[in-house]
């Protein structure tokens, strides 16, 4: 990877004209790997300029040619995904297998748009009066915009991007200033799948950047995902600038165990959703609700499964969870642990005093299980992004859903259980917008919509699936009569259809 990573405009590698940069960590050992620009205000006129340009071509070129640099596209991902992994590795810390797992997601992504054909078909009705046809037509945007968290600097774009470049956008991706180099190494290979310059745009940056898209006229619609309050931010300032916006935001995902639940797959289930990626996930479990009486046992299973957990570089083969993205994000995190901890809630894993010996000075946390949570706690109300699980204790079903109900966020949940009956109905009550049965991480696949409910969306509309290439693209009805002389001259009457 480069010292210092560029924007991406044009179809090469741009310095631009501002002259801001920001540090890019290698979280394993602490030390600055390189730096990365940051966008000013005439960067983003650049940039959007050059994408408004090719967006005017691309729009035009016809579905058979635009699918086929999908299918290249898709094909070049498959060969090379080994080598995105080891660049979201080197610079978010996440395991390799992890990383490889996230492309793996968002490839699913691409897959589903190489469909893109059948996705955009329109509608047809012969006849609907006399001589009269109506038919109906989904149109690109035009120029879109993608502000992408760092936890995953792959997937995440992918939720969008191939679903907007497939339905006839350019894109202009802005990611996180964390880990950039990912969509430096996407905007190569988009070239080499036979993308037009200019379709696909990288503007590195911080705050100038987005509000520069999301000010900007000729910037269609804004996709973003982060947490709540930047999410609410992005909703507010695009909407009122006439845009339309998805703004994925922060989550609280809650794991309901049942005392009829295999406890061994609730135990699994609660460390693997809740370590993986060091919890950096919005769809990572952060609370177990376990249900009187399993409490005791199922933090016994919890625990003993964290004593093998490995932290270390997640380039290492040895290591199961990796660093934490930052130094500042490490500390913010191991401040909720000190919060728990004087708010009177057990702390029966602690992992603020994890070492590897190796590299003394990476941004490391290990995995920190937190028992008898209350729901006033700022560990419980605040989304941690970490590897803190906490538990809470509740004395019935009924309770549990109350606590889940009552959260702000909506983003993900599961329920572990054996009873058929109990799990119908609380997929059916419960108020969140994917939820599992026992399944821990209920992503769905790429042919239905990823979103949350209440606080963890702002907007209407989910990422990919059907919802994605409706977001994308803008609806137009044509009502056609070709000439006949028999319904000429004039008549000043209500159109009838007759």
């Amino acid at each position: 990877m480069d010292s210092h990573v560029s924007h991406w405009v044009d179809g090469a590698p741009w310095a631009g004209a501002g002259s801001g940069s920001a540090e890019v960590y290698d979280p394993a050992s602490g030390s600055v790997a390189r730096t990365v620009a940051l966008a000013s205000e005439s960067d983003v006129q650049v940039a959007v300029a050059s994408a408004r340009h090719a967006s005017e071509a691309w729009s035009r070129t016809s579905l058979t040619a635009r699918t086929r640099v999908l299918f290249a596209f898709r094909q070049l991902l498959e060969e090379r995904k080994h080598e995105l992994a080891a660049i979201i590795t080197a610079e978010h810390g996440k395991v390799l297998s992890d990383a490889l797992g996230e492309v793996t997601r968002g490839l699913e992504v691409v897959e589903f748009a190489c469909g893109i054909p059948q996705l955009l078909k329109g509608g047809y009705s012969e006849a609907v009066s006399t001589g009269v046809d109506v038919h109906s037509v989904r149109q690109p945007l035009g120029v879109v915009g993608v502000i992408s968290p760092f936890n995953f600097p792959a997937m995440v774009p992918m939720w969008f991007f191939p679903v907007a470049i497939a339905a006839g956008n350019a894109v202009i991706l802005k990611p996180s200033e964390k880990d950039p180099s990912a969509a430096i190494w996407i905007a190569r290979l988009w070239q080499e799948a036979g993308l037009p310059d200019g379709v696909f745009t990288v503007l590195q940056g911080d705050r100038v950047a987005v509000d520069g898209l999301l000010d900007h006229p000729d910037v269609r619609a804004i996709s973003f995902v982060g947490s709540t309050p930047v999410a609410r931010y992005v909703y507010e300032r695009g909407t009122t600038n006439g845009k339309r916006v998805q703004a994925l935001g922060g989550a609280k995902n809650h794991m309901v165990v049942l005392p009829d639940a295999d406890l061994d797959l609730a135990a699994d289930g609660a460390v693997n959703a809740g370590f993986g990626s060091a919890g950096e996930r919005c769809m990572a479990i952060s609370v177990v609700v376990a249900v009187d009486p399993v409490g005791d046992e199922l933090v016994d299973r919890i625990t003993k499964r964290i004593s093998s957990i490995t932290v270390g570089d997640g380039r290492s083969a040895d290591s199961d969870m990796g660093p934490l993205v930052t130094g500042a994000h490490r500390d913010r995190v191991a401040s909720y642990v000190d919060g728990a901890e004087r708010d009177g809630a057990l702390l029966v894993v602690d992992g603020r005093d994890a070492v590897v010996p190796e590299q003394p000075d990476g941004f490391w946390l290990g995995p920190t299980l937190v028992d008898h949570v209350r729901p006033e706690m700022t560990v419980y109300r605040d989304e941690v992004f970490g590897p803190v699980l906490s538990v809470v204790r509740v004395p019935t079903y009924d309770a549990a859903l109350e606590l889940v109900n009552r959260n702000p966020y909506g983003n993900g949940t599961a329920i572990y259980t054996n009873d058929g009956g109990a799990a119908r109905r609380y997929q059916s009550e419960v108020e969140v917008g994917m939820v599992g049965v026992n399944v821990p991480i209920p992503v769905p696949m790429a042919y239905y919509s990823f979103g949350g409910w209440k606080s963890s969306l702002f907007g209407d509309t989910h990422a990919h699936g059907a919802e994605g290439v409706h977001f994308f693209t803008r609806g137009k009805v044509v009502t056609s009569r070709w000439p006949d002389p028999e319904h000429g001259g004039l008549n000043l009457g209500f159109p009838r259809n007759d």
